[in-house]
C-alpha cells in the first residue's frame, strides 16, 4: 500500500468518526476502530484544555492575585472532577460491556442509574464548597488578600459543579456507547461558549466573570446531552422507566465508582498538596508560575487522555463480546500511538518552555518559575502518556481497583514524600516538588504496564 492511499484511508476514517455513524468496535481493523473512537475524543477533550489555557490568559490580565486564585481553586474543584471522573469511568465501563453484548436496553438503564447516584453526590460536594469558599482558599495557603478577592469566584465554581458532574458522566456514557462524536460535540458547544463569554464577563465582573462563564458553558453543554439522550437516534436512548431505582445496578456502579472516585482524589489529591508545598515554599509568583505550567500541561494531557479513552472503550465492548485478545491488542496499539504523540510535547516543553510561560505573563519571577516547572514536568510526558492507556485500560474493564492502588503507592507513598524531601530537607524548594512529579509518573507508566500485562482484568465482571 503507498503512501498516499494509506492517508486517504486514515482521511477516511477520521471523516467517518467525526460523522458520529453507529459502528462495532469487536470486529474489523484495531488501528480504524482506535481512530475512529480517538478522534472525536482528542477532539472532544482538546477544546476543553483550549478553554482552560483561554481562561488562563484573561485571568491573568488581573494580576497574580487572580491567577493564584483560579489555580488553587481548580486545584481543590479537581475533587469534583475526581468524584465525575469515578462516576463517568463505572458508566462507561457497564454500557460499554452491555453494547458489547449487544444489549442497547440494558446499556441505557445503567446510564440512567448512574445519573441518580450522581444527583445525591453532586447536592453534597456543592453545599459544602458553597459554603466553606473562604476556607477552602486558606486551607489551600492562600494569602489574605486572595481570599477576600477570589472567595466569589470559589462559590460560584463549587455552586455549578453540578454541571462539571453531568458533563463528564454523561460524555462517559456516550463513550462507552461508542457514540465519541456526540460526547465530542456536547463539550465543544460547552467549551466554545466558555470561550466567547469568558472574556466578556470578566470586562464587566472580573474574576467572578470567569466562574459565570464556566457554569453558562457547561451547563448549556449539559442540555444538549440530555436531549440526544432522550429525544435522540443514538444507539441510547433513555425512557422514563429507566431512572426507576435499580438497587442491583447502584450497587454495581457504586462497586466500580468507588475505587474510580478514590483513584483520582489520591491522583488529585497529590496534585492539591504539590500545589501547598509551591505556595509555601516559593510564594505567589512560583504558586502562579506553576499555575500557568500546569494549565500548559493539561492543554496536552487531556488530548492524550482522550486517545486513553479509546482504549478503555474498546476494552469495555471486546470483554463484553468475548474478544479478549482484541481487547488486548488494541491497548497496546493505543499506548503506541499515545507515547509518539507525547514524545513531541515533551520535546516542546524543554526547549520553548520560556516563550510558553512568556505568552500568560510578563512577571520575570513568574515567568522564571513557570518555564522551570514546565521543563521538569514535560521531562516526563512519554511516561504519562503510556501510564494513561494502560490505568484507563484496566478501567474500561471495570478494575477500578488496581490502578486506585498504583496511585496510591506511587503518589503518596512515592511523589509526596520526595518532594517534600527534596524540596525541604534538600532546601531545593519549589524546584522539590517540580522534580518529584515526572519521577512519580514514570513508576505509575511502570507498574500499570505490569499490571496490565498480567492479565487479571480479562477476568473482571461488571
Amino acid at each position: 500500500m503507498t503512501l498516499r492511499s494509506k492517508f486517504n484511508r486514515l482521511l477516511s476514517a477520521i471523516k467517518q468518526s467525526l460523522n458520529g455513524e453507529q459502528q462495532d468496535y469487536t470486529q474489523g481493523s484495531i488501528p480504524k476502530a482506535v481512530v475512529l473512537l480517538a478522534v472525536p475524543m482528542i477532539l472532544e477533550l482538546s477544546l476543553e484544555s483550549v478553554f482552560a489555557i483561554v481562561d488562563m490568559f484573561f485571568v491573568g490580565k488581573l494580576g497574580e492575585n487572580a491567577i493564584a486564585t483560579v489555580g488553587l481553586t481548580e486545584s481543590v474543584i479537581t475533587i469534583v472532577y475526581s468524584v465525575a471522573i469515578g462516576l463517568s469511568t463505572a458508566a462507561s465501563a457497564i454500557v460499554a460491556r452491555r453494547i458489547g453484548e449487544k444489549n442497547p436496553e440494558d446499556a441505557a438503564h445503567a446510564g440512567a442509574q448512574s445519573l441518580i447516584v450522581a444527583f445525591f453526590v453532586t447536592l453534597l460536594i456543592s453545599s459544602l464548597g458553597v459554603i466553606f469558599a473562604p476556607e477552602i482558599l486558606s486551607m489551600m495557603g492562600a494569602k489574605k488578600e486572595v481570599v477576600q478577592e477570589g472567595a466569589i469566584f470559589t462559590r460560584i465554581m463549587f455552586g455549578g459543579s453540578a454541571a462539571i458532574m453531568l458533563l463528564f458522566l454523561i460524555n462517559g456514557i456516550f463513550r462507552g456507547a461508542g457514540d465519541a462524536a456526540m460526547a465530542m460535540k456536547s463539550l465543544w458547544i460547552a467549551s466554545i461558549i466558555n470561550i466567547i463569554l469568558c472574556p466578556i464577563f470578566i470586562h464587566f465582573f472580573g474574576l467572578k466573570g470567569a466562574a459565570i462563564a464556566t457554569v453558562i458553558g457547561r451547563s448549556t453543554g449539559v442540555m444538549y446531552q440530555c436531549y440526544h439522550l432522550f429525544k435522540g437516534s443514538g444507539i441510547l436512548k433513555f425512557h422514563t422507566h429507566h431512572f426507576t431505582y435499580d438497587n442491583i445496578i447502584v450497587k454495581s456502579i457504586i462497586k466500580i465508582a468507588s475505587p474510580a472516585t478514590l483513584q483520582f482524589l489520591i491522583s488529585s489529591g497529590s496534585w492539591i498538596l504539590l500545589a501547598r508545598m509551591v505556595a509555601e515554599t516559593g510564594g505567589t509568583s512560583a504558586s502562579a508560575g506553576y499555575q500557568i505550567a500546569i494549565r500548559n500541561v493539561i492543554f496536552f494531557i487531556l488530548p492524550a487522555w482522550g486517545l486513553s479513552n479509546a482504549a478503555a472503550t474498546l476494552v469495555g465492548q471486546n470483554l463484553g463480546a468475548k474478544e479478549l485478545n482484541r481487547a488486548e491488542q488494541s491497548v497496546m496499539i493505543t499506548a503506541k500511538y499515545n507515547a509518539i504523540f507525547m514524545s513531541f510535547v515533551m520535546l516542546l516543553f524543554i526547549f520553548f518552555a520560556s516563550p510558553i510561560i512568556r505568552f500568560f505573563s510578563v512577571d520575570p519571577m513568574v515567568i522564571k518559575f513557570g518555564a522551570e516547572s514546565l521543563r521538569i514536568i514535560g521531562a516526563g510526558f512519554i511516561f504519562y502518556g503510556i501510564s494513561m492507556v494502560m490505568t484507563q485500560a484496566l478501567n474500561g474493564a471495570g478494575d477500578t481497583r488496581t490502578p486506585t492502588l498504583i496511585n496510591f503507592f506511587c503518589f503518596w507513598v512515592f511523589q509526596i514524600p520526595l518532594a517534600y524531601f527534596l524540596s525541604q530537607y534538600m532546601k531545593m524548594g519549589s524546584t522539590g516538588a517540580f522534580i518529584a512529579i515526572p519521577l512519580a509518573q514514570g513508576l505509575v507508566a511502570l507498574v500499570s504496564w505490569y499490571y496490565f500485562k498480567k492479565g487479571k482484568w480479562k477476568t473482571v465482571k461488571v
